[in-house]
């Protein structure tokens, strides 16, 4: 008897583990995760993708179905990895005695524009490892934090300490201008103070972005005969952040000719100077593009035009529970210009449809059987938004 229910438990738990594993094989290929410790489990559900034959337009393709609108970001972020790939593909990157060096991109904008995601889609198209580390999160050598290093730490684990697959991934580094560093203190007088997150920073990134040996340090979890050492140069990086602040150093640069909401698309390496990055390090990533703020169609379609849309979600959990979930555009324009007014871009949305959805979605498994069709409306948007953010 004991046996039979010992053999009934194993069987359980099987089916429990196959079908979680379904699942998280659909989630991996409709949304792209943000680190792709899932890669090798890629790599064995479908053939490895020939970057270097892809072209940038097959490339923005991709992109495409996961980031609205920025254009020219999308292209420029196409050709750069098109470039990149087909570099590293060749036996070697000198031909007649000319050195095609490694391009990483600095991507500039408002949070909630799509930086990460581009970044994150990219990976998922090209099918290496991904990785994003927080710049904010990074010391100097010696002091209390991660220095620079962690960083290829982290996507060794992502390739699942492939050490050839780390060599080909692609690291996003967030909040780079988080990395500054100040050229007076606030009494208007040089710094003498040793800084260790802002310049100390910036300069232990230099030889990680341009090609260097690092020791990437296994965790402790994983056994590890030694220290196991990647090359980053063929390591594309590319960084972003929203820099504050920014914008009138543009303003003093160019004159007052130009708009407001057009002056990111006219940054250059001085500005990014002037604001506190060394030279060196605005060397290493040539390639810098501003993404543009999302405007109410830009939301609206976020909502629900993406591979993996918001509202695409919710309908299909819904219908997990026998009820057929319809929005009305009134109700969609609402959430969209309450995304608006706060200021979050489309990573706000998220929040949004949850304090609109969270009532709902607790009382749908209970209505599955007597209610059939569930409409949200522009009231009950009103009514759910007013809890969370009160009308002013």
């Amino acid at each position: 008897m004991i046996k039979r229910s010992f053999r009934n438990c194993i069987y359980i738990t099987f089916l429990f583990t196959l079908v979680c594993a379904c699942t998280c094989q659909d989630t991996i290929e409709g949304y792209p995760p943000m680190v792709h410790n899932s890669w090798q489990k890629q790599k064995r559900s479908k053939q490895p993708v020939r970057v270097d034959r892809l072209t940038p337009e097959e490339i923005k393709e991709h992109l495409d179905k996961y980031v609205i609108g920025q254009e020219a970001v999308k292209k420029t972020l196409s050709v750069a990895a098109y470039n990149h790939y087909k570099r590293i593909s060749q036996p070697t990157n000198v031909t007649n005695g000319v050195v095609i060096e490694k391009s990483n991109v600095l991507l500039i904008g408002e949070t909630g524009t799509g930086k990460t995601h581009l970044a994150n889609a990219l990976a998922q198209l090209l099918d290496v490892p991904f990785c994003i580390v927080d710049a904010t999160s990074l010391t100097e050598v010696g002091y209390v934090g991660e220095d620079a290093e962690h960083i290829i730490s982290c996507l060794l684990q992502a390739a699942n300490y492939d050490v050839k697959a780390t060599e080909k991934g692609i690291v996003y580094i967030d909040e780079i201008d988080k990395i500054a560093c100040k050229k007076q203190d606030v009494f208007g007088q040089s710094s003498t103070a040793h800084d260790i997150t802002g310049k100390g920073v910036q300069r232990s990134l230099l030889k990680l972005l341009e090609g260097s040996i690092v020791n990437a340090r296994p965790s402790s979890q994983k056994k590890s005969k030694g220290p196991v050492y990647i090359n980053t140069e063929n390591i594309l990086f590319i960084c972003g952040g929203a820099f504050d602040g920014i914008a009138p150093l543009i303003q003093n640069r160019m004159g007052t000719d130009v708009l407001q909401r057009d002056l990111l698309t006219y940054i250059s390496p001085a500005d990014l100077q002037a604001y506190g990055f060394i030279p060196e390090l605005i060397g290493r990533l040539p390639i810098i593009k501003s993404l543009d703020p999302l405007n109410k169609t830009d939301m609206l379609h976020v909502l629900t035009k993406t591979e993996n849309a918001l509202i695409k979600q919710y309908i299909k959990l819904f219908q997990l529970s026998n009820l057929e979930l319809t929005f009305t555009e009134e109700a969609l324009s609402c959430m969209a210009e309450k995304a608006m007014s706060l200021k979050l871009g489309a990573r706000g949305l998220r929040s949004i449809c949850e304090a609109v959805m969270s009532e709902a979605m607790y009382m749908a498994p209970s209505l599955g059987i007597k209610k059939k069709k569930w409409v949200i409306d522009k009231p009950y948007v009103e009514a759910q938004l007013n809890k969370t953010w009160p009308p002013c």
